[in-house]
């Protein structure tokens, strides 16, 4: 790659990142037993207080996956590609047509966030429901399991609470670039 193209400052900035990895690598070396303990207990304390947090989340929202990221245009203009959301499920609290949920459907692994359009419920008391993009033609059918017409309550994921508008963007530009993830 010619030097002034993208991919030349990507290979840079890869040596300089192989060279502060080298950098520390040598200062972990250079450390005394005792200050090496206690960087390794330092960096410990941080990823458990992180899954602390994480897990807190999960039990205070009653949700799954407390925090998700928009990852297309089909609920625009309501959510934009690369919104964050915040969703709650709690399972006493009825599931309303307008509301926007977020649901996982069997077989696939990205959860799709979208707006309840349609409420079924049966003489048992059971709830089905039918949901469908704000910017989409037609309803979610086609993306739903084969066979499958109408969502349940134990499709949902969450439902959506507030937003920070564009906030995931990093997380959609690092799966939708991976030599991204290697310039930073």
């Amino acid at each position: 790659t010619p030097p002034g193209s993208g991919g030349w400052r990507c290979a840079q900035r890869g040596a300089a990142g192989r060279a502060a990895a080298m950098d520390l690598f040598g200062d972990l070396r250079r450390m005394n037993k005792r200050q090496l303990y206690y960087q390794v207990l330092n960096f410990a304390m941080i990823v458990s207080s992180a899954l602390m947090i994480w897990k807190g989340l999960i039990v205070i929202t009653g949700s799954e996956s407390p925090i998700v990221v928009v990852l297309s245009g089909s609920m625009e203009p309501a959510f934009h590609r690369g919104d964050l959301l915040f969703l709650t499920n709690f399972h006493d609290d009825p599931i309303r047509a307008g509301e926007i949920v977020v649901f996982k459907v069997e077989g696939r692994d990205i959860p799709i966030v979208h707006r309840v359009i349609k409420i079924h419920e049966k003489e048992n008391g059971d709830i089905k429901f039918l949901t469908k993009g704000d910017n989409n033609e037609v309803d979610d059918r086609g993306l739903y399991k084969e066979g499958q017409n109408w969502l349940e309550k134990k499709d949902v994921v969450g439902r959506a609470r507030g937003f920070l508008p564009y906030v995931g963007m990093v997380t959609i530009i690092m799966n939708d670039y991976p030599k991204f993830k290697v310039c930073i």
